[in-house]
């Protein structure tokens, strides 16, 4: 019978190592360590726990990837199977694991802004064509695009033909 599947959410801390096997497959181990929160009643608050340690270990493609996109002190949703628990840390086996979007933003490579967006412009050739390219209050909770805290037209674009094709670039999208 297989191990039961667990979730952990905690932070890695120091630097992902990757080996590959004779025959060629990857496999990365990186550390991981959780810090429970629990409800103190008689103080109204929160406290912190005593942190827990886990090592997780990746093969083949995931631990490619984990490789390439984490670093210390990233916050990260692990799904696996614990296989021991020794030397005061739990060992995982790691089937999936993602980004916590918690403290930040993930980019993926197909919702990477297009290079255009880097480029230098003027604030108010922008904001004016943006908005003359989008309906006002167009799906963003009455912010049109262009505005402050409004989404960029492409976002939108992006939005209104679906998320899994790419969208169509138009000379307006890469600039001068």
């Amino acid at each position: 019978m297989a191990p039961p599947v667990t979730h952990v959410s905690g932070t890695v801390t120091g630097n992902v190592e990757v080996r590959f096997t004779d025959s060629g497959v990857a496999v990365c181990r990186f550390r991981l360590t959780q810090t429970p929160t629990q409800w103190d009643a008689a103080a109204r608050q929160w406290r912190d726990g005593a942190p827990i340690r886990y090592v997780c270990t990746a093969w083949r493609d995931l631990a490619r990837n984990a490789t390439e996109s984490l670093t210390d002190g990233v916050n990260v949703l692990v799904t696996g199977r614990i296989t021991e628990i020794r030397d005061n840390a739990v060992y995982l086996s790691v089937d999936d694991l993602g980004i916590s979007l918690r403290q930040r933003i993930a980019y993926t490579e197909t919702s990477l802004p297009s290079p255009a967006a880097a480029a230098p412009i003027s604030p108010t050739a922008s904001v004016a064509s943006v908005a003359a390219a989008q309906p006002a209050g167009a799906g963003t909770g009455g912010r049109s695009a262009g505005q402050a805290g409004g989404p960029p037209a492409w976002w939108e674009q992006r939005r209104a033909t679906g998320w899994h094709r790419p969208a169509a670039r138009t000379p307006a999208d890469v600039g001068p």
